[in-house]
């Protein structure tokens, strides 16, 4: 059999998403062919499937997106062996194209699965779980005892970034609709704000850590709720102008802690070994949960980055590939 199922997209756009049989990739040397066995949906791959903010398409493609199989997050079996993985290992990572039944990998993006873990959960471990790991972890530092304000709480990197300030000792207040309080909660928050109710940027009380995933709010705004030595990490970006989005306070970060004792931060994600590691160590261990509200099929892909981009999403969702 030379080809295969994959999600394709000749032009921008959820509704352009469909499912088609395409040629099987043919991995160079030094990669790693990967049968895929579940990918997960994240906010990254909503904005490179419709193309937007416009900036991203300076490298994406000015018209259509050059990746005509989208996707990144995924776990797999490998097929043909590289950078020590053999045929066989159950590996998770990251790929451009990881929405189809077969994936190249670069071997240094790949951890091996480990024992007790399926398949589906630790596709929803990278990109997502990595983003929340170095905003909570190395970004913000958050300790034990501090009081840390999560925006987006119940979104992928949101839930994750809740999960993991809570596990070290902090006091998380989560921020989200009403209707995911109950899933906030179940994150490890000790307190929820609902924002349709109540804007937590002009309450009179501080946070020493605000991580905010949502995208929206006004860098003074989230400043002025900041401890006088706190830390704010902006993770991504929505809202904003046609062609920068979100990403304008992003660049704004740069700029706007100097002269303060406040630590702002807008954070880059990177794929390291060692954090996926490190997370299916945590979730092998009980320490953190994977919180997938849906596992889809490749035929539901377009309804499930919709979902997604909507804002309606709790957790992650994956979609599987049998």
């Amino acid at each position: 059999m030379t080809g295969m199922l994959a999600i394709v997209q000749e032009r921008y756009g959820v509704d352009a998403l469909r499912v088609a049989h395409v040629p099987r990739p043919e991995p160079r040397s030094g990669r790693a062919l990967v049968r895929v066995r579940a990918a997960g949906i994240d906010a990254g791959t909503h904005h490179l499937v419709t193309g937007t903010p416009k900036l991203v398409r300076l490298f994406t493609g000015r018209s259509a997106p050059r990746q005509r199989v989208p996707g990144l997050a995924f776990a797999g079996v490998v097929e043909t062996a590289a950078g020590g993985f053999v045929a066989g290992d159950r590996v998770f990572g990251t790929a451009a194209g990881a929405l189809a039944e077969l994936a190249v990998a670069d071997p240094r993006r790949l951890a091996r699965v480990p024992d007790g873990l399926d398949l589906e959960r630790a596709a929803a471990l990278p990109v997502s779980a990595v983003t929340a790991l170095e905003a909570v972890r190395d970004a913000a530092r958050v300790r034990g005892g501090q009081r840390v304000l999560v925006l987006g709480a119940a979104g992928g990197v949101g839930s994750y970034a809740v999960q993991l300030a809570a596990g070290v000792g902090a006091r998380v207040t989560a921020v989200c609709s009403g209707g995911k309080a109950e899933f906030a909660r179940g994150m490890g928050a000790e307190r929820v704000i609902d924002y349709t109710v109540q804007e937590p940027t002009e309450l009179a009380e501080r946070w020493d850590v605000i991580v905010d995933t949502a995208g929206n709010r006004p860098i003074r705004a989230l400043r002025r709720v900041l401890a006088e030595d706190g830390a704010l990490v902006i993770v991504g970006g929505e809202g904003g102008g046609e062609l920068l989005g979100g990403l304008e306070r992003n660049l704004q970060a740069g700029f706007a802690g100097i002269g303060s004792r406040q630590r702002i931060r807008a954070l880059v994600s990177r794929d390291r070994v060692a954090d996926l590691e490190h997370l299916a160590g945590l979730v092998r261990a009980g320490l953190l949960l994977v919180p997938i509200e849906a596992v889809r099929p490749l035929a539901e892909t377009a309804d499930a980055v919709a979902h997604l981009g909507a804002g309606r999403a709790r957790g992650k969702t994956v979609i599987a590939l049998h």
